[in-house]
């Protein structure tokens, strides 16, 4: 039995051909290096982010404050005010 004339065989052969030309051709190209770049935003973020960072957590200037207030009995909170605040942070 003879497969080479077979119209569908070489049919199969010309489409295998063109694959393995194409393979070549992308190995010939080579690799192509990446590159990254942050935007203005992102940079303006990463040093927003870094001030922040370097902010304590706990002012202890206030708290100390607010503790001798209370020791010696002049702390007098206003109710309206801890209720405004307590209602724009329910806000955001």
């Amino acid at each position: 039995m003879r497969i080479t004339g077979s119209p569908n065989i070489q049919n199969v052969l010309k489409t295998y051909g063109k694959n393995v030309k194409k393979t070549e051709e992308t190995e010939k190209t080579g690799f192509k290096s990446d590159k990254v770049e942050i935007s203005s935003a992102a940079r303006d973020y990463q040093v927003a982010m870094q001030a922040l960072k370097e902010v304590p957590e706990v002012r202890s200037e206030k708290v100390n404050a607010i503790k001798e207030q209370i020791s010696s009995g002049s702390y007098k909170p206003n109710a309206e005010q801890i209720a405004d605040h307590i209602l724009k942070g329910l806000t955001k």
